[in-house]
């Protein structure tokens, strides 16, 4: 243990390039990537250390994130388990230490409208009605554990004038059918109430969502885990695992966890050779995110911010944005397509760009923190907290596509009930996000997987160039 800072000794450097699709080993014990909550969110929790020897374990909880760190947390609080979770590298280490901080009402890259458009009424009212007690639940969190959070809602900002419809649209579907009290305003609106971003025409107003520290949120779930007995190794990456007799035997570096069930909760970072059900099954993509230096009381009142609530904007590669506490601003969109062009200078300055059209006053401001991470982004854009082989004691929670600071920890909740068996005859438990695996829906599955995952990224290129001119020129 470093006793500077009292968390497992590094054992490499960050590495800023890793990219899970093509790693050939998931790390172990990188350093933190240098974002703004690293730096602000104080020393780690203490830990377990590494694994240190063969070892025999009820439940392995694979990923130290906010997901897996919820798992562990519900495994001990509702049932009784003490689970042992296993980190390739740092504890939250990966979106829990680089995410926006955004906590929505949502999971998913599907709006309420095309819920019901893919699965009807009832299936969407049943999807909100669940989605709804996982972002309360969140909140809950968000007033139990220190994690700056600001419960001010979501402002979903039209970047040009033909959002203004779309967003109508999407307000009056979740008013008339589900009941929230969403409300459109004007851009003097936003500006009056707000801030001053210029390059908005009205916006949506959501009054559900919280903007938090994601890391001081998961180490605040991780101390609640390990006052309840859960034991957190990290430098323990998964090289390897096999199934002998219904027993899992996971390979580490430091010795062989065998495990009667296990929990897959690596979102965005899981590596491919991690197990066959969770090879290629979803498709990591970068996000970048700035926080700037404090803004002066000129600048603030030159953008006439009146609020830390969080926004983002109608883009397909949306931009997210807001106020911080320190008032810093954050800002973040999608980036490059491989992690080997994570460094090229052309992505930060796509996030700079964006700051001097949305506040012209901090044009050219320093840039205090830069950094970027990778979002788990599923083939029909929702997530999955399901057990894809039922002849295998092994459950996955993943998919979130960018919108997993609410909804990972619920999932963590739900994931703990279906490894103790309690999904057994409640009808929530039939929803899309809990019912099926991840797969390409067709009957080509394995194919489709295993012959075309290396060029998914041809095509997420093609798809960029098209969302950019239909976001910017069309």
């Amino acid at each position: 243990m470093n006793a500077m800072n009292g968390r497992s000794t590094v054992l490499n450097p960050y590495l800023s390039t890793y990219d899970p699709l093509v790693a050939k080993h998931p790390g172990r014990g990188l350093d933190y990537a240098p974002s703004y909550w690293v730096a602000s969110a104080g020393a780690p929790p203490e830990d377990d250390g590494p694994i240190a020897g063969d070892c025999d374990v009820d439940v392995v909880v694979v990923g130290a994130g906010a997901t897996g760190m919820s798992t562990a947390m519900y495994l001990a609080e509702d049932h009784g388990i003490k689970a042992v979770v296993l980190e390739a590298n740092q504890t939250a280490w990966g979106c829990s230490s680089r995410s926006g901080g955004q906590g929505q009402n949502a999971s998913g890259r599907l709006s309420r409208s095309q819920w019901i458009d893919r699965w009807g009424m009832d299936t969407a009212k049943r999807l909100d009605t669940e989605i709804r007690r996982g972002f309360d639940n969140f909140k809950q969190l968000t007033r139990e554990i220190d994690c700056d959070a600001f419960d001010g809602g979501h402002l979903y900002m039209a970047h040009k004038p033909a959002k203004m419809d779309y967003l109508r649209n999407m307000a009056q579907v979740r008013n008339d059918f589900f009941g929230y009290q969403t409300k459109i305003l004007s851009a003097d609106e936003v500006r009056e109430r707000y801030c001053d971003e210029r390059e908005h025409h009205g916006a949506m107003l959501e009054e559900e969502g919280v903007g938090v520290h994601p890391l001081k949120l998961t180490f605040g779930i991780m101390r609640r885990a390990r006052a309840l007995g859960v034991k957190v190794h990290p430098a323990s990456p998964v090289q390897g695992m096999t199934t002998v007799n219904g027993i899992h035997h996971i390979h580490t570096p430091g010795g062989v966890v065998r495990a009667k069930r296990v929990v897959f909760c690596t979102g965005g970072y899981t590596w491919q050779k991690m197990h066959k059900l969770t090879k290629n099954k979803i498709l990591p993509i970068l996000s970048n995110s700035v926080v700037t230096r404090p803004l002066t009381d000129a600048e603030l009142a030159a953008c006439n911010f009146k609020s830390k609530t969080f926004m983002t904007d109608t883009r397909t590669l949306r931009f997210y944005y807001r106020l911080l506490d320190g008032n810093r601003l954050q800002l973040g969109s999608r980036s490059s397509i491989t992690g080997a062009d994570a460094e090229d200078p052309i992505h930060l300055k796509l996030l700079t760009d964006a700051i001097a059209r949305k506040f012209p006053p901090l044009a050219g401001i320093q840039i205090d923190y830069s950094w970027w991470g990778w979002v788990d982004v599923s083939h029909d854009m929702m997530p999955r907290i399901t057990r894809p082989d039922p002849n295998l004691n092994i459950w996955y929670a993943v998919g979130y596509g960018g919108n997993g600071v609410s909804f990972s920890t619920w999932a963590g909740k739900r994931v703990a009930q279906r490894v103790v068996g309690k999904d057994i005859d409640q009808d929530v438990f039939n929803l899309p996000i809990y019912n099926s695996p991840l797969e390409y829906p067709n009957i080509m599955n394995t194919v489709r997987s295993e012959v075309f995952a290396p060029f998914r990224r041809f095509g997420q290129y093609f798809l960029y160039k098209w969302y950019w001119l239909n976001d910017e020129k069309l």
